[in-house]
């Protein structure tokens, strides 16, 4: 059984919503991808009587349980007091630790406050962490069952410590055996439609299966036990990516992010070699900014009025086929900006409405490749902003579906083997580590 391990944030700023709590986040993904079974993250406020009695119960029911903040100069920095109060292990200074943090202050020709000798106190016993970005060391001590490691509450501090002193620290305590996570990245379906699709996959009892979503994707994860079998892993993604069709724009392993959807888009049209124009309405320069700094985009263009546009073009519009005109548009780009494929987006409605979170708008994108037209159509709705993004991902994903399928539509599903090919999972033959 993997070892259990709980995350545990200290201030009152993380109870209170003031700050996000990105470290615990950060800290469970590393967690689990070394082997441990994250069980709980719990937050307490600057209360030295409600530190003490979380670290004691942790202390009886967990294997690990990496702590963040509470080592600071000030007098709310309560975490190195609270472990001395909990366990029994007086304060004890750290020469080492003092020196150190005179240094930290003596390079940026600083004088040292007097607050930051605090620092160097360290419960009698423990094993000190050294910081070489701030001014407050950590430390890791086992107390019952359990090893606690503190670290400083900054994320650039905190993850550089992680890193450096206390993943080979852990490594030589636990016997970890780490799992393998599998992300399965999509645009275009929501989590119940996923889920439904998902009703005809059997799981086995080992494998987890979890969700994230927002605005600009949904991650299907996998999580496999160490040591899965190679080709029954392999096998179940593809049955799932195979279930999921051409919505999948990405499928990560640990050692291989792929990133964004617009990140996916890069790596295709350059690897692919091709060029491309871009106009838009209802993204109002967003999907521009989203191929931004790619040489592969020749011209990006913004027009906010699309019978103006269409005027321009020496084309009527009546407000009748607007998927029609759009295919002219798109027709007419190339004589001014030459490039390989041109992009255009229009929609439906008015400003007004664009602007009117009760209303909705109608996105027409259409992608002119190799003399062939492309073209999807979708109703968008939400505040302005919402739509803004909207408008901007089901472009881009029109581009995307062209390049990685051929079409915007791919109704014959193919063979996992041949589809994970497709997202360059080379690395799938062996992601065990």
């Amino acid at each position: 059984m993997n070892p259990i391990l709980e995350i545990f944030s200290q201030g009152e700023e993380i109870v209170t919503g003031h700050t996000i709590d990105t470290n615990a986040a950060w800290l469970a993904q590393q967690a689990v991808r070394q082997g441990f079974c994250v069980t709980r993250h719990t937050a307490v406020g600057d209360k030295l009587a409600d530190l003490v009695t979380l670290l004691q119960e942790i202390a009886q029911r967990a294997d690990c349980c990496i702590c963040t903040g509470g080592l600071g100069p000030t007098q709310d920095d309560l975490t190195a007091e609270a472990v001395a109060l909990a366990f029994g292990l007086p304060l004890q200074f750290d020469p080492k630790a003092f020196a150190q943090i005179e240094a930290f202050f003596r390079l940026r020709q600083r004088d040292m406050p007097e607050s930051n000798r605090k620092q160097a106190l360290l419960p009698k016993g423990s094993v000190r962490l050294n910081n070489k970005r701030g001014t407050a060391p950590g430390f890791a001590l086992r107390y019952q069952r359990c090893w606690f490691v503190f670290l400083p509450g900054v994320p650039s501090e905190m993850r550089t410590m992680f890193v450096k002193r206390v993943l080979p620290l852990l490594q030589k305590q636990f016997v970890l055996q780490p799992s393998t996570l599998i992300s399965i990245k999509t645009y275009g379906l929501g989590e119940s439609a996923i889920q439904q699709r998902l009703n005809a996959l059997a799981l086995p009892a080992a494998v987890q299966l979890g969700f994230r979503a927002d605005l600009s994707e949904v991650e299907t994860k996998l999580l496999f036990p160490y040591a899965y079998p190679q080709p029954e892993l392999t096998a179940l993604v593809a049955e799932t990516v195979g279930l999921l069709g051409d919505a999948v724009f990405a499928v990560d392993t640990q050692d291989t992010p792929s990133g964004s959807m617009a990140d996916v888009v890069r790596q295709l049209m350059a690897d692919k070699g091709l060029s491309l124009s871009l106009v838009e309405t209802a993204s109002q320069g967003l999907l521009a900014s989203l191929c931004v700094g790619a040489d592969w985009l020749v011209a990006a263009r913004y027009e906010p009025s699309l019978p103006n546009w269409a005027k321009q073009r020496g084309l009527v519009f009546d407000g009748g086929d607007i998927a029609g005109l759009a295919r002219q548009l798109a027709g007419s780009v190339p004589t001014d900006n030459p490039a390989d494929w041109v992009l255009v987006q229009v929609y439906e409605g008015s400003y007004q409405q664009l602007q009117d979170k009760s209303q909705a708008i109608t996105v027409h994108s259409v992608l002119l490749a190799d003399a062939r037209y492309h073209q999807s159509v979708h109703t968008v709705t939400g505040n302005s902003k919402r739509k803004q993004s909207q408008a901007a991902l089901l472009s881009l994903d029109l581009l995307r579906r062209v390049l990685q399928f051929g079409q915007y539509s791919n109704p014959t599903l193919e063979t996992g083997e041949v589809r994970l090919s497709r997202y360059g999972l080379q690395l799938l033959a062996n992601p065990q580590k």
